[in-house]
């Protein structure tokens, strides 16, 4: 949780106490368009050298993450509030793939041949030039690696701003790569709304962004004014179905863990669950005991499985919804106790439609919401009844949960798991939750220009 308690700083408090954490400069938007300047002069020497130079230099980084892996962790559970144990496998996790993921954007940048019977023709996958680079306050390690690493590997310059919610991870995330990296190839920006509009309208080429709904139609319609690239991995709105033939208990662990998980503040959380009448019952059990087991509280304590909301004003729209629903009739299965500070206690809904808000605005907090249907085809038409397509799960037996996964409208759907998909597939959203994509061979190409260069055989 953070505030500008100046126009100079911005100083970040830990949503677990209020107690501030640390502060770092505010950037005046009147200097963003001379740090983007800076960047492009520095890219043309920095896409200059060869790709392996640009590897050997961005793999020095690999030991510097790992000398301050455990501070990061540390800060970023202040700062953010997840529990040091998820804030610390954000972490490994990244560094654990960092080398096989320059490997990867290596092998997905190379040229490539091309042969007729009369032209000789070499697909090129060039830098665009100076990526914008906007990242969230969720996963504020993770989502720079998956983004700024790709934008650099390339050939491009990135100017990174971190959510102004999570200003000292960032930093420490940059910090690591300016110090290995020439000058002015990485940059970092501080603030808040302001400071962002103002780097999506500067003299950048592409705007890479993980954020909200909203904020990436701002940016989209910001960006086609001068035509600019755009990678938006955007909201979501997760449904999960649960077949009659599904596994109890597997499915009830991965709803729990999914819909809870960092307080539900993932862009994949399960948001709604549709379940056949015939185990409804005995989902719903499995699924309320579950939650009535999970530990409350700060962070910092080992035994917590469900830290903080991340502010004020996300408990605030949290608690809105499901007040609503409430109202329009749904009923509290388990949750709903009053909790101090940025604290919400995990919350099981059922009796509920789909003429109610809470099962089409996304929530991003610690609500499950379980509804009832009378077949995989009702489930079906009521998970795609989304303006969204990020993340979807489907549990059930494995051919049936097969063909049912087809038939969602999600970018990413997991049979009997979650959406995350294997070592090299990329992260995408469909419809209205991601514009372009990230990560895997074709998500690395995105941010490049592909030119072709023929000639007679």
């Amino acid at each position: 949780m953070t505030t500008a308690t100046s126009t100079n700083e911005l100083t970040s408090f830990t949503p677990a106490t209020a107690e501030p954490v640390g502060s770092v400069p505010v950037t005046s938007v009147s200097e963003i368009d001379s740090i983007v300047a800076n960047a492009r002069t520095a890219q043309s020497s920095w896409a200059a050298m060869s790709l392996e130079e640009r590897l050997a230099i961005l793999r020095k980084a690999t030991d510097v993450m790992k000398a301050r892996q455990e501070s990061i962790a540390e800060q970023l559970t202040a700062e953010m509030g997840k529990p040091l144990k998820e804030a610390a496998g954000e972490i490994a996790y990244g560094i654990g793939g960092y080398e096989a993921e320059l490997d990867e954007i290596a092998d997905a940048v190379r040229p490539e041949k091309h042969e007729d019977e009369r032209t000789s023709s070499t697909l090129y996958h060039d830098p665009l030039g100076v990526c914008a680079a906007i990242t969230p306050w969720n996963f504020p390690f993770l989502m720079p690696l998956q983004v700024v690493v790709p934008a650099l590997a390339s050939g491009n310059t990135v100017v990174m701003k971190p959510s102004d919610e999570t200003p000292l991870t960032g930093q420490a995330f940059a910090e690591i790569f300016m110090e290995v990296l020439p000058e002015n190839v990485l940059q970092i920006i501080h603030g808040g709304d302001d400071q962002g509009k103002a780097l999506v309208k500067s003299d950048v080429n592409l705007i890479a962004f993980v954020g909200s709904r909203a904020a990436g139609q701002h940016i989209l319609s910001t960006a086609g004014a001068d035509l600019k690239r755009v990678v938006l991995e955007l909201g979501g709105k997760d449904p999960m179905i649960v077949l009659s033939d599904a596994d109890v208990d597997a499915a009830a662990d991965f709803a729990v863990n999914n819909s809870f998980r960092n307080c539900g503040q993932v862009c994949v959380s399960t948001e709604r669950i549709y379940v056949e009448n015939d185990i409804a019952d005995e989902f719903e059990k499995a699924v309320i005991e579950r939650t009535k087991a999970l530990t409350i509280g700060n962070g910092v304590d080992e035994e917590t499985k469900i830290g903080p909301m991340i502010s004020r004003q996300q408990k605030d729209h949290v608690i809105a919804q499901l007040e609503r629903a409430k109202q329009e009739g749904a009923t509290v299965a388990c949750g709903d106790e009053p909790a101090d500070g940025n604290f919400v206690v995990p919350t099981v809904l059922t009796g509920l439609n789909h003429e109610m808000q809470i099962m089409r605005d996304e929530t991003f907090g610690p609500i499950a919401c379980i509804m009832r249907v009378a077949d995989a085809d009702e489930a079906v038409t009521l998970a795609n009844d989304t303006p969204y397509g990020l993340g979807a799960a489907v549990y059930g037996e494995a051919d049936r949960a097969a063909q049912v996964a087809r038939r969602l409208t999600a970018g990413m759907t997991g049979v009997n798991q979650g959406c995350g998909g294997a070592s090299g597939t990329p992260w995408v959203g469909a419809q209205q939750s991601g514009y372009g994509y990230h990560s895997g061979r074709d998500g690395h190409r995105q941010f490049t220009q592909v030119r072709v260069v023929s000639q007679p055989k």
